[in-house]
Order: structure tokens, then C-alpha cells, then sequence
């Protein structure tokens, strides 16, 4: 008996693909049988086994019990207080990062890399994977109770299997079953308490349109793996919340960054003033760029009665997000001296809140380019009022940006990221004020 339970343990080992994903099958097809009280107990054994007397046989799945622990204890506190945590999403969360993580892992093995490298095949075969076993799951799960609601959870598992793929692809010290089965559930539940729903076929298109400009993005060097997953993120809440035409001003933000970026590029990189990798952009300029505008696009679909308003706020966050990147990139070429924003004391070039004529004309410039476009696909009638506003967001934003990098980024208080969500924030709010106070 001895010697039987290590080649047992070595066979396990062998097939551990094989048991997680009869495993996930055999709990889609159960779900909506048991209680949440008997699962919520079921996973609270295996986490606590995973990490004892069962560790070298289920252990390296102990993070994604503990997830759908935590999950399972959301929903039973979540009905006590008469609050609506729906069911499927604990389910679609847990296939999501079992078979999702497994089908990415096959792939990466097969083509010879190693498991925790980083590809874009695997990390668009764990999206769609994912994707296609949380909409079986959640489906399954409403039609044996009897309830409604389709679309919804279609969109879910959509926004669910991105989010995985996005935690997934980002480096980190954390465990990815964890951060992928939390972060895919959070982000449902979000989506779910919006209650807004969408016909198939328009999630389906913004879906591949915003995949489909993230491979485009990848495979010309302007993003990296986890830009391509948070951008077809913003794509797909951004197309769905207003339409296509706003995420692809939003894309004109994008596209112009990553050109002036490599404007002067060699200059720059002689100076010490160039981006770096090359320029890529990563998950951390998408969101940090792009957040403001995503919260005023989302608000744009659920509060219609103030569309004009946040339509200009919009175009603010996009605007100022334009104007800082073209007035960073050009301004640092310029011959003359930069002047800090705070006392207009000289410095030197690439200086936190150092700013320039030439960088401040590149800004306005970037301003009105976001104005006429918007103008051009329909986001406002009065070209004059689109170039008013959204200069002065942009501006404004921009020169935000240069006062905080002078301040709090450099005294340690706010990181790069964190100049940029509040500029572009600022921007928006700014456009938007502007709008209330002349219109």
C-alpha cells in the first residue's frame, strides 16, 4: 500500500489536465443542483485539503478553490442582506480559469514554451476558450431555474473571459488562478448590476472589432500582450455603452501616440528622453489613459438624458490624453529650454512638469485634431462648440498633468499612471464645465 500511493500520486500527476477539466464538466452539469451552502462547504474542504494531506495531488489548485471559497461566501452574505449576487457568475468564474488557464497552458506546451510564458495565441485561446465555456455555464445554469436574463450573461462571460485573459497576461507576484477567478467574477458582478443588456450579434461584433485592433496594435510593436487584453476590454464596454464611433476616437488617441512616440525616436533616445521598450505600450497606459474616458462612455449609455454632457466630457478625457502625449513627444525635441509649470524656472528636457511652446502648440493641435473628428462621425453638430470645449479640456488636462508630474509624482505621491487617470479626468470634467457654463 505503501508503494501504491506514490505511482498513484505520479499518475495524477501525469493527468492533471485531464481530472481538472472532468472536474469543471462535471460541476457545470451539477451547479444548478446543489445548494449554495453544500458547494460553499464542498470548496472550503478542498482548500483546506489542497494545502494538506491532498497538496501533492490538488495543490497547485489551492488558490482557485480559496477564489470560488470567497465567491460562495460573497452569495451567502449577498442573500442574507437581500442583494443580488447571481448564481452563474461563481460558476462561469470557476470554468473560466480552469479549462480557460488549462486550454493556454496546452498551447504554450505544444508550441514548445514554457507554461508561464507569455504568448498571444495562448492568451487569445484562454479568452475564447474561456469565453465559450462561462456562456455554456451560465446558460445552463438559468435554463435549469427557470429564469431569464440571456444576453446579460452572455455579456458577462464575454467581459468575464477578457478579464482572465487580462490577469493572466500581466507579470505579477500573486497567484493567476486567484487574481483571474476574483477579477472575472468582480467585473460580472459590475456589469450585472448596470442591468444593461445587448443583442448578441452587436456584442459579438464589438468584440472582434476591439480583438481585432489589438492584434493589429501587437503585431506592429505599439502594444504588448496585456494592452491587446485591457484595450479589447475598453473596446468592447466602450462599443456597447455608446457606439463604434467613440472607441475609435478613442483608437486616434492610441494610433497618434504610438506614431509621435517614435517621432525622433533616435533623439530621443540619445537624450534619455524615449519611451521605454521601444514604445510598446502596456496594460498600465491603456487604463491609465483610457479609464476616465471608459467611466464617461458607460455613463453615456445608462444616463441618455445627459448624453450631450458627457458626450463633451468624453471628448475631453480623450482629447487631453492626445494633447499630453503629442506635447510630451514633440516638446522634448524642441531647441529651446524647458520651464517648470510651477515657477517657470529653466530645467532640463524630460524634467516631471517641464513644459515648452512647442509642446504646448503640439497640445492644442491634438486637441482640435479629437474635435474635428468628432465633429466628422456625428458626436456633436457645432464644430465651433467641439473645438471650444474640447481644446479647453484638452489644454487644461494637459497642463494638469505637467503641474501634478511637478508636485506629486515628484515628490513620490502619484506615479506616472496616476498623473494621467487624474489629467485626463480632470480634462473631461473641464470640457464638460465648459459645456454648462456657454451652451
Amino acid at each position: 500500500m505503501s508503494e501504491a500511493t506514490p505511482c498513484l500520486q505520479e499518475a495524477f500527476s501525469k493527468n492533471k489536465n485531464v481530472k481538472i477539466l472532468s472536474f469543471a464538466i462535471i460541476l457545470l452539469i451539477l451547479f444548478p443542483y446543489i445548494g449554495s451552502l453544500p458547494l460553499t462547504l464542498l470548496f472550503l474542504a478542498l482548500t483546506l485539503t489542497s494545502k494538506t494531506v491532498l497538496s501533492k495531488v490538488i495543490g497547485e489548485y489551492y488558490y482557485l478553490f480559496l477564489a470560488i471559497t470567497i465567491l460562495f461566501v460573497i452569495d451567502l452574505i449577498s442573500q442574507q442582506l437581500e442583494y443580488s449576487f447571481p448564481d452563474y457568475i461563481i460558476i462561469q468564474s470557476l470554468e473560466i480559469s480552469s479549462i480557460g488557464l488549462m486550454v493556454a497552458k496546452t498551447i504554450r506546451e505544444n508550441g514548445n514554451l514554457n507554461r508561464n510564458h507569455h504568448s498571444l495565441p495562448s492568451s487569445i485561446c484562454l479568452l475564447l476558450a474561456g469565453g465559450i465555456v462561462a456562456a455554456i455555464a451560465g446558460g445552463w445554469s438559468l435554463y435549469c431555474n427557470g429564469e431569464s436574463g440571456y444576453e446579460i450573461m452572455l455579456f458577462t462571460a464575454i467581459i468575464g473571459a477578457i478579464m482572465a485573459a487580462l490577469f493572466e497576461s500581466i507579470p505579477s507576484e500573486f497567484d493567476k488562478m486567484l487574481s483571474m477567478t476574483l477579477g472575472s467574477a468582480m467585473a460580472m458582478w459590475v456589469l450585472v448590476s448596470f442591468g444593461y443588456s445587448i443583442s448578441p450579434l452587436h456584442l459579438l461584433f464589438a468584440f472582434i472589432f476591439s480583438l481585432s485592433f489589438g492584434y493589429l496594435a501587437y503585431i506592429t510593436k505599439i502594444a504588448d500582450i496585456s494592452a491587446v487584453m485591457s484595450s479589447t476590454l475598453m473596446g468592447v464596454l466602450i462599443i456597447v455603452f455608446s457606439n463604434i464611433l467613440w472607441y475609435v476616437l478613442l483608437l486616434t488617441f492610441f494610433i497618434l501616440g504610438g506614431m509621435f512616440t517614435r517621432y525622433r525616436y533616435e533623439y530621443k533616445l540619445s537624450k534619455g528622453l524615449a519611451q521605454e521598450k521601444g514604445g510598446i505600450r502596456s496594460y498600465e497606459n491603456v487604463f491609465s489613459n483610457s479609464t476616465a474616458a471608459l467611466a464617461f462612455a458607460i455613463a453615456y449609455g445608462i444616463y441618455p438624458q445627459h448624453a450631450e454632457l458627457i458626450s463633451y466630457a468624453y471628448l475631453g478625457t480623450v482629447a487631453t490624453a492626445t494633447a499630453d502625449t503629442l506635447a510630451s513627444e514633440i516638446g522634448t525635441t524642441a531647441k529651446q529650454t524647458p520651464r517648470m509649470i510651477t515657477n517657470l524656472k529653466p530645467t532640463k528636457s524630460g524634467t516631471d512638469g517641464a513644459i515648452t511652446v512647442l509642446g504646448e502648440m503640439a497640445a492644442i493641435g491634438g486637441a482640435c485634431v479629437i474635435a474635428i473628428l468628432a465633429t466628422v462621425f456625428g458626436m456633436t453638430e457645432n464644430i465651433y462648440y467641439a473645438i471650444i470645449f474640447t481644446c479647453v479640456g484638452g489644454f487644461v488636462g494637459t497642463n494638469i498633468d505637467s503641474l501634478l508630474g511637478g508636485t506629486l509624482q515628484k515628490r513620490g505621491y502619484l506615479s506616472n499612471s496616476g498623473v494621467n487617470f487624474y489629467a485626463t479626468l480632470a480634462g473631461g470634467l473641464f470640457s464638460g464645465l465648459a459645456y454648462l457654463l456657454i451652451a
